[in-house]
């Protein structure tokens, strides 16, 4: 189903949203699209909602859960504006917000549906998970100038760190249970990033309710949905590897010319498995066995 922006699909589309967990999928450009809509497909989202500028390349298998949304995402603060409609429009759905060209990643996805994986955590009384964006990206920048090669895409095995997230009403006192991560391409690279823009947290799955506002930051106005977990024991995280901070390094004219190559001596080939995100530390699967 085609709409002609957001408010359309919010009328003729609406009912779709009830069919949760619900993947909104922001188009940028037309990088890898078809492998995303795939991959988020694979996890078991029954309801993909895709906004993008650009017509979507036809793909007739996923008609029955593709919503396309004509919506341009590159105006300012068009995700989270976005993001908290469709959350208005559905309290009480489980809901993921990612790009293109990003895969989302949670303990045992092989094996487990993203249902299973949220009914589980709203089982531990939680309504947001905490995923953590890894960097992928080309080997060869000379044969993938936009440093996108899923067939031979590398990430970092380490480098990754977390400080202390400050209150800003009480500069001496971290919030509770709230860090700031950073790692992989935007911390190798932090001179060519904004520095609003060089962490690698987000909120990506949560539990829509009324009221609830996503912020620019990735974060939500809840201050529990931004914890990485609950006062008594770890909960589960989740990863989304993402080739969207290396295709943003090889578009701006700056770093582009900077750049000659992103390989390090801490460069992995990424498997595409979850085991080895959770190998590296990058996600948690918590009390989930």
């Amino acid at each position: 189903m085609i709409y002609n922006n957001l408010s359309d699909f919010l009328t003729r589309g609406k009912a779709s949203l009830a069919k949760g967990p619900v993947a909104i999928i922001f188009i940028e450009d037309m990088t890898e699209v078809e492998s995303t809509l795939r991959h988020h497909r694979t996890l078991g989202f029954p309801t993909l909602a895709v906004l993008s500028p650009f017509p979507l390349p036809d793909l007739p298998e996923l008609a029955p859960c593709l919503h396309e949304i004509r919506h341009d995402v590159h105006q300012e603060g068009a995700v989270p504006q976005a993001v908290n409609r469709i959350s208005e429009a559905a309290p009480g759905v489980w809901m993921y917000y990612c790009f293109n060209a990003e895969y989302l990643f949670f303990p045992f996805c092989e094996t487990r549906s993203i249902r299973e994986f949220v009914t589980f955590h709203a089982e531990e009384r939680r309504d947001a998970v905490l995923a953590y964006v890894v960097d992928l990206y080309a080997g060869d920048l000379e044969r993938f100038p936009n440093a996108v090669d899923r067939d031979g895409a590398l990430m970092d095995r380490s480098g990754y760190f977390a400080l202390a997230r400050t209150d800003p009403d009480n500069h001496n006192h971290p919030k509770e249970r709230q860090l700031d991560f950073f790692g992989g391409l935007r911390w190798r690279f932090e001179e060519h990033v904004n520095p609003a823009r060089r962490k690698i947290d987000r909120i990506a799955i949560f539990r829509a309710q009324k009221g609830l506002e996503l912020r620019e930051d990735h974060t939500f106005n809840i201050e529990e949905y931004n914890t990485y977990a609950c006062p008594w024991h770890n909960n589960m995280t989740a990863a989304i590897a993402s080739f969207r901070a290396a295709k943003a390094l090889r578009t701006n004219p700056g770093s582009a010319a900077a750049i000659r190559d992103f390989r390090w001596y801490k460069s992995v080939r990424f498997d595409w498995h979850s085991q080895q995100l959770m190998d590296l530390g990058l996600m948690e699967p918590g009390q989930w066995f």
